[in-house]
């Protein structure tokens, strides 16, 4: 479980007293915690691994938008440290596909489900997501789906 090599890599971190990735991972866990706890309420997906990949890849998208605004605005010490926050969010992230990959598996998909035109998007997005959530960015993917549907 992804959990359990978050609990492992902090205390491994704690361990050898670097600082930086101990204040990384405990920003994970708590964005776990908080997931864990809006979960409670709502409905959440019966897979733990899933729910691990979704928070990880939102926390991922979001140093991504920072790294971008802290280079725009000059400030490369911030962006550095986001950078970092990020490469470690990044580790426990499944293997992502690459773009011909990507390409190839949402063409796969769009054949087995049928969809031959823009009108089968929303189908083919909801395919895709069911079968590559976690290897592939979901903006990434609707760009891919919608060129595989136009072709």
């Amino acid at each position: 479980m992804i959990r359990s090599r978050i609990s492992e890599a902090l205390t491994a971190a704690m361990k050898a007293r670097d600082l930086d990735r101990v204040a990384a991972l405990r920003l994970v866990q708590a964005a776990l915690k908080n997931r864990d706890i809006e979960a409670r309420t709502g409905n959440t997906p019966g897979d733990d691994d899933r729910l691990v990949v979704e928070v990880l890849q939102k926390m991922a998208k979001q140093r991504r938008e920072s790294i971008e605004m802290y280079e725009k605005g000059g400030r490369d010490d911030l962006a550095a440290r986001e950078r970092f926050e990020l490469g470690v969010i990044e580790a426990f992230l499944p293997a992502q596909l690459d773009e011909a990959e990507a390409r190839d598996a949402i063409a796969a998909i769009a054949a087995r489900i049928g969809a031959t035109g823009i009108k089968d998007m929303g189908a083919l997005m909801a395919a895709v997501k069911a079968e590559l959530s976690g290897r592939v960015d979901m903006g990434r993917a609707s760009r891919l789906a919608k060129a595989v549907l136009e072709a």
